[in-house]
């Protein structure tokens, strides 16, 4: 792919947008750069594509019951409760 993919007026305004000051040293460094980017996608565009289906599997484990906290033994530690709960900051 030829430098031309991407133009320095390109380069430019991408920095503005970024508000990144570049002077042309980094506009000429980073005109190739982006070339070369856009070079490495094509080469993802040859990838041929998969055919078939993915076979998909189920790897999450059972759920298992179990007893839980009494809501006393959960609150103990808790900094602040308000009516058997956890209290925490307000949130506007």
């Amino acid at each position: 792919m030829s430098e031309e993919a991407v133009s320095q007026a390109e380069v430019r305004h991408v920095a503005q947008l970024a508000r990144v000051d570049v002077d042309d040293e980094d506009v000429d460094r980073f005109t190739r750069q982006f070339a070369d980017i856009l070079e490495y996608f094509e080469t993802l565009d040859e990838v041929p594509a998969v055919d078939r289906d993915a076979e998909l599997t189920n790897v999450m484990r059972p759920d298992d019951e179990r007893d839980s906290l009494e809501r006393e033994d959960a609150l103990r530690n808790a900094e602040e409760t308000e009516d058997g709960y956890f209290k925490g900051p307000n949130v506007s």
